[in-house]
């Protein structure tokens, strides 16, 4: 397939963005790189995007744009990749919907299910939802380091209805340069089996104020990790959500218990993390940013409510890492025995509430 006439666009170039366009450029793709960071538009603009992978180092030379300049922007984008925080999906849609063309697309780049917020701002047709399994960080402005490959990332795509178009076509093309890329007819499901291994790890390390691969061996942490996960599970099944083969998994690997939930974290563990690896949660406080509580814990908090219930391990860790936004603690292992505390008092309670001694 023929890319090279497609006009791209890459908004949010933190390390998951700025290495995925670095590899779209590396394939002779036309990209437009567009941040909100100063200093790290003026850093690509200087010495180019430098991404550190396992095995060597790139140094790409990128077209990167203030978010300011997008007014100043004349021609239309084909495909706009985003991977900004999935609180900031809706103005990013607005910003880039007068630079966009009647049959482009939105493509999330994200955690979370920012399919619908995209569909609701630009149209459904015009959303394609995205699952990563990818590994990376930046803490300095131009660069990233990956701790995943290109070989070892992995991504999923589809429509809102599932229909293959020439678009999503495209946008699994351009993906699979920078990973092995495969088409979902259920994005809404595939998108729900990442955030379901996303729901252990992401606030509770987090809170733990460590590496993943250290919070899990915790005392106590890995079984809060679990009733989390379950939870999380529960609710997707009263959804209607399919249990789908997500991270490299296949259909004959998926029990039909919540035990996938719990196997889905194994994954995580075992392919996407070294023992530096922080989630992005932990990442954003430490930069002394607002983290993406809403796309985690707290929307499993929400959409069980919505439907009915309550989902009291997640509105436990939710509570903590509001707390920790919030100024009241700080990220650390010390935090270790207070989150197994809050998780068990929290299903202590809803299991008492409904009559289970």
């Amino acid at each position: 397939m023929d890319l090279s006439r497609l006009r791209i666009a890459v908004v949010g170039t933190g390390a998951n963005g700025a290495s995925i366009g670095a590899d779209f450029i590396r394939a002779g793709l036309d990209v437009t790189f567009i941040e909100q960071w100063p200093a790290h538009v003026e850093a690509m603009r200087a010495d180019g995007l430098t991404v550190h992978l396992p095995d060597e180092t790139q140094v790409t030379p990128v077209d990167a744009y203030h978010l300011c300049q997008v007014a100043e922007m004349r021609t239309a984008f084909d495909l706009v990749f985003t991977s900004v925080k999935t609180y900031d999906t809706r103005w990013v849609c607005e910003l880039m919907k007068p630079v966009m063309r009647d049959d482009s697309v939105m493509v999330g780049l994200q955690n979370g299910m920012t399919i619908d917020a995209v569909s609701e701002i630009l149209g459904a047709r015009r959303s394609v939802g995205a699952v990563l399994g990818i590994a990376a960080n930046m803490f300095e402005p131009g660069i990233v380091v990956r701790q995943v490959p290109p070989s070892g990332t992995w991504f999923t795509v589809g429509t809102i209805d599932g229909r293959r178009t020439e678009r999503l076509e495209q946008v699994a093309a351009a993906l699979s340069h920078a990973g092995v890329t495969e088409v979902s007819d259920d994005i809404r499901s595939s998108k729900w089996m990442k955030l379901i291994a996303n729901i252990p790890e992401m606030l509770p390390s987090a809170i733990l104020g460590v590496p993943l691969l250290t919070a899990v061996g915790l005392d106590g942490v890995r079984p809060v990790m679990d009733a989390a996960s379950r939870e999380a599970y529960a609710l997707a099944t009263d959804l209607g959500i399919r249990m789908l083969p997500v991270l490299g998994k296949t259909a004959d690997q998926i029990p039909e218990s919540d035990q996938y939930a719990l196997d889905l974290l194994d994954v995580v563990l075992d392919r996407f993390s070294l023992p530096d690896t922080r989630v992005a949660v932990l990442q954003d406080w430490e930069k002394g940013r607002r983290a993406e509580l809403d796309a985690f814990s707290g929307y499993v908090v929400a959409k069980r409510a919505e439907i009915g219930g309550r989902a009291p391990v997640n509105e436990a860790i939710l509570r903590l890492a509001e707390r920790i936004e919030a100024g009241e603690l700080s990220p650390s292992p010390q935090n270790a025995p207070l989150l197994v505390e809050a998780a068990d008092r929290a299903s202590a309670e809803a299991a008492a509430a409904h009559g289970v001694s």
